[in-house]
């Protein structure tokens, strides 16, 4: 049951370029990446710049002290690299400090036991070690061909103007009001009154701006001085400061000891053609068996997936996520939106980037650093506060999460980015994308507005309602399921981004649903 229309549809179009694509979450962002290529700039260029623009433009999903991960193609080698760049317990981190409130269980993105005062879901002494500025510096170090002052700087000109807000900015603030108002440097940012998101009155033609310009210092100096400001100089010392006045326990020590690191990419062969993920904590490993059962178990048929395919993705990824769950510790409640964005580039030389970023919850912990005016992330949420499990809260320590940027390759020699937000749900959207694309040879637009479905572990399976009777009815008959529209908030399923090379064409798109996803391609010139 819903109130909204039956009879609106709602459409992305893709298209077709020789020159490279950005394509993102926000347009904004994806219009920064694009300029880059434009200027000459490397796929990886495109991608420092797309990322720093993200953390102003989508601020409670990514920034500078987010965490995440990156999948590399490189043309002139003809092989993949990833870039692990996730966030750290920190040092001084003490589970005592985060006793059990013998309550509920967390209301948050995790159903962990509850904490007293939910210290490690909101506040100071959620945040965690952050890692995406040392990860675009490594990246840039090793591909980059521009400057990095000019690919930082465009980020801190669109926080000097401020997030222009809307309808959508307005309603994702409301999502988590009550909560803001508690930090008064986040409210002072987010909010009117102390209380109120910040909006347009139901009439209003008047444009109205986030005060960002704190944080467009920041990036200044980010740009100036590259990583090393925030690692060893004056923006990580603010910090710090901020973060311990606000009862937390990341150090100076915490943010010198940090480093980004390239490890080998998982390769994952499948039906001819392969995807590469990153191994270790991230969903790279769950992927992975998904694809490996559903190689093994089904032979999809041609045309379009029906009913005996979506059984077989449903299967893949409930045993998959059984024995993630078993192993690896992961117990993200299905239902939680999560806080996280993904974007893709291609360059016009078939460089690619498949790039996921992080502050975890939505908002993050809900605390701005006054000093530097980052919203910061409670990636201390990541861990099991109950003791002796595989993901317990300890002291210096990798977070285990879910997020899955993958490059992949079809039989026919075409290759393509993928990646989401939401969670759990971001492993089953990787999949069946990727064997839309690599299974039906469907061409990304065709792949991106294909109904999916979502399991994320347990025996519940989610099907959009836009699928066949046929196959609601074969996934009913032998799994519990839920049945819902796919929708602009809250997303029932993961909000993926894609880009997709074949031959010397570029194509990218973005989750149909979401208002501000978008893919810019490249302007050529003459």
């Amino acid at each position: 049951m819903d109130n909204f229309s039956k009879a609106q549809t709602i459409r992305k179009v893709v298209i077709t370029t020789r020159g490279g694509v950005v394509s993102a979450q926000h347009r904004r962002a994806a219009e920064v990446g694009a300029a880059v290529l434009e200027s000459g700039g490397d796929a990886v260029d495109a991608a420092v710049a797309t990322s720093f623009a993200l953390g102003v433009v989508e601020p409670w999903m990514s920034g500078a002290a987010a965490g995440g991960c990156m999948t590399l193609w490189r043309a002139d080698g003809g092989q993949a690299q990833c870039l692990d760049f996730g966030m750290r317990s920190p040092r001084e981190l003490d589970p005592a400090n985060y006793p059990l409130s013998g309550g509920a269980r967390s209301s948050d993105l995790f159903p962990w036991a509850a904490v007293v005062g939910d210290r490690n879901v909101q506040g100071a002494t959620a945040v965690a070690v952050p890692g995406v500025v040392a990860g675009m510096a490594l990246a840039h170090q090793r591909h980059g061909r521009m400057p990095w002052r000019d690919l930082v700087l465009p980020a801190a000109g669109l926080a000097q103007q401020g997030l222009l807000v809307d309808w959508y900015s307005t309603l994702l603030t409301s999502s988590v009001a009550r909560a803001l108002a508690l930090d008064p440097d986040a409210a002072a940012m987010f909010l009117e009154d102390g209380c109120w998101p910040i909006g347009n009155a139901w009439t209003s033609s008047t444009e109205r701006h986030l005060d960002q310009r704190v944080l467009a210092a920041t990036l200044t100096e980010i740009a100036e001085q590259g990583a090393p400001a925030l690692y060893r100089g004056d923006i990580g010392r603010a910090l710090v400061r901020d973060v311990r006045a606000k009862g937390g326990c990341l150090s100076e020590a915490d943010l010198a000891a940090y480093r980004a690191e390239w490890v080998d990419p998982l390769t994952i062969p499948y039906r001819g053609g392969k995807v590469y993920a990153v191994p270790g904590l991230t969903g790279g490993p769950t992927l992975a068996m998904a694809l490996q059962q559903l190689a093994r178990d089904h032979q999809p048929s041609a045309g379009a997936p029906g009913p005996a395919t979506y059984l077989a993705y449903a299967r893949a990824l409930s045993k998959a996520f059984s024995r993630r769950l078993q192993v690896m510790g992961d117990h993200e409640s299905p239902q939680a939106p999560g806080c996280t964005t993904h974007f893709c580039v291609i360059d016009a030389r078939g460089n690619i980037c498949s790039v996921t970023q992080t502050l975890l919850s939505i908002f993050g912990s809900r605390v701005v650093s006054p000093s530097t005016g980052l919203l910061l992330n409670n990636g201390v949420m990541w861990f099991d506060p109950e003791p002796g499990n595989p993901n317990s809260l300890a002291p210096d320590k990798r977070c285990l999460t879910n997020y899955c940027p993958v490059i992949g390759e079809t039989a026919d020699g075409r290759r393509f980015a993928l990646g989401a937000s939401g969670g759990r749900k971001i492993l089953g959207a990787v999949l069946q994308l990727s064997a839309f694309l690599i299974d039906h040879g469907m061409s990304l637009e065709d792949a991106f507005h294909q109904p999916r479905i979502d399991v994320s572990g347990g025996a519940q399976v989610v099907a959009d309602a836009a699928l066949p009777a046929e196959v609601l009815a074969a996934l009913a008959a032998e799994f519990p399921l839920s049945v819902m529209r796919r929708q602009i908030y809250p997303h029932v399923f993961a909000c993926p981004s894609g880009a997709l090379r074949e031959g010397a064409d570029n194509r990218g798109c973005t989750e149909v649903m979401s208002p501000w996803g978008d893919a810019v391609a490249e302007r050529l010139a003459g």
